[in-house]
């Protein structure tokens, strides 16, 4: 028997698929891969940065879906399913809005797979594959399974280790998707699994892929001791009120953290209110200056994360938030667009208040272009929106604040390694900004 995994594209500028030249090691897969029989052969094709041979013998597919690679994941199914070769869908957007994934394939898997994975392959031998399979979530994500790796080799990954301690978050932000699915839990691997991971792999540069790994504090101060003897270097996500405990803070450094994309979302209290992102109320009063002095302290370079066209947002508004994340010489930032996913508490209150755009399918849409608005904003257009956005981009990753931020002595320039990665990821990333905008979703044009 043989299992195919797929890690679908957003999708083309032009006729030709988008080659995401900033790609990662789509560590999900690897879980999946790890689940496995060993007497079932497992291959992986990346649709980022090669093309999926159809007509190679196959028994089953599977496909991870996200909510921005959805369309391009329904066409790679559909294909396959036209050559008789059955599929099975999971990922964020089939816990979202499974009964339209399952329009696409033969099963979808709606949670995390580990505990059922095993079931739906024997299912699939036995031919009684359900459509179906909805897993309880396990309370210790990936339990005793090392993530096989060797399905990534040869295909450009970027040299970063990318592995998991926790799942989730406890906070209830409105707009976020992962808070949904995890239903706002967060959970933990054992520690002795994750140091075991790292010690199965070569490199000393990780990335946890966590949604927020000091979510639990305790914990999080657990896994950090555990670090500082395997001498690593790391990243991963975190938020905001971890910097109210010093303890926390500095194991996070000794163990070898160089920094965090955290969620700034917005230097407006009232956005900070509007989506309901309590652990950034108080500092967004004071524009995170406590917070920015004390990341300096630790000298962690910052990847801020801001959401842009809440309701109490402006032109001049989202224009001072881009001054303000220049000023403050991050690392790197992002200007996301205000995204409604779906089944999300957002998209719900835009649903009711009739200010979708796309028919509410923005992910399926013709038109929809990526980074583009899907809603329509209190205070600007749409196409505002969108322009403000592209231009926040732009401005932040020009060559002159590319070179000025690259001057900030505590975290940028705190280490020859940290400038040289500073020097070596802002005029990648600066690329990506470019080619992504406008981009089309999925490969196929729509057929009338």
């Amino acid at each position: 028997m043989k299992l195919t995994l797929i890690k679908p594209n957003i999708g083309r500028r032009e006729h030709s698929l988008y080659v995401d030249e900033a790609r990662m090691e789509p560590l999900g897969l690897g879980i999946l891969a790890a689940l496995t029989p060993e007497d079932i052969e497992v291959v992986m094709y990346d649709d980022r940065m090669e093309q999926i041979p159809y007509d190679e013998p196959t028994d089953i597919v599977a496909i991870t879906v996200e909510t921005f690679t959805a369309r391009r994941a329904y066409e790679i199914s559909d294909e396959y399913r036209r050559r008789g070769v059955a599929t099975v869908m999971g990922g964020m957007h089939a816990v979202l809005i499974p009964e339209e994934v399952a329009e696409h394939c033969d099963c979808v898997i709606s949670g995390d797979a580990e505990p059922v994975w095993a079931d739906m392959l024997a299912d699939f031998r036995n031919g009684c594959l359900k459509k179906h399979y909805i897993p309880v979530q396990p309370e210790f994500p990936q339990k005793n399974i090392i993530a096989r790796r060797d399905i990534f080799e040869g295909k450009g990954y970027l040299p970063i280790t990318l592995l998991q301690f926790s799942r989730g978050c406890s906070h209830k932000c409105s707009f976020c998707a992962s808070s949904v699915y995890f239903k706002a839990h967060h959970y933990c691997r054992p520690v002795e699994d994750v140091v075991k991971e790292i010690k199965s792999q070569k490199r000393k540069l990780l990335f946890f892929v966590d949604d927020n790994i000091v979510c639990d504090r305790k914990k999080a101060k657990e896994l950090f001791k555990a670090l500082i003897p395997l001498k690593i270097k790391w990243v991963s996500q975190g938020s905001l009120d971890m910097l109210e405990d010093d303890e926390l803070m500095r194991l996070m450094v000794r163990s070898g953290c160089l920094g965090l994309v955290i969620g700034f979302e917005s230097i407006t209290p009232d956005c900070i209110n509007e989506m309901k992102k309590y652990t950034n109320r108080k500092a967004a009063g004071d524009l995170y200056s406590t917070e920015i002095k004390k990341l300096r302290k630790w000298g962690l370079q910052t990847w801020a994360a801001f959401t842009v066209g809440h309701d109490s947002d402006t032109m001049e508004s989202i224009k001072a938030t881009c001054d303000f994340a220049i000023k403050n010489k991050f690392t790197f930032a992002a200007f996301n667009i205000l995204m409604p996913y779906p089944n999300t508490p957002l998209y719900e209150k835009m649903q009711k208040e009739g200010r979708l755009l796309y028919d509410g399918k923005w992910w399926l849409h013709e038109d929809y272009r990526f980074n583009y608005a899907s809603i329509v904003p209190k205070n600007m257009t749409p196409d505002e929106l969108t322009d403000i956005s592209f231009r926040c981009r732009s401005r932040f990753n020009s060559p002159w604040s590319i070179f000025t931020r690259a001057l900030e002595l505590h975290t940028n320039m705190r280490t020859p390694y940290r400038f040289g990665t500073y020097l070596i990821y802002n005029p990648l990333f600066r690329k990506e900004v470019f080619k992504k905008q406008g981009m089309r979703f999925g490969l196929e044009e729509k057929k009338e």
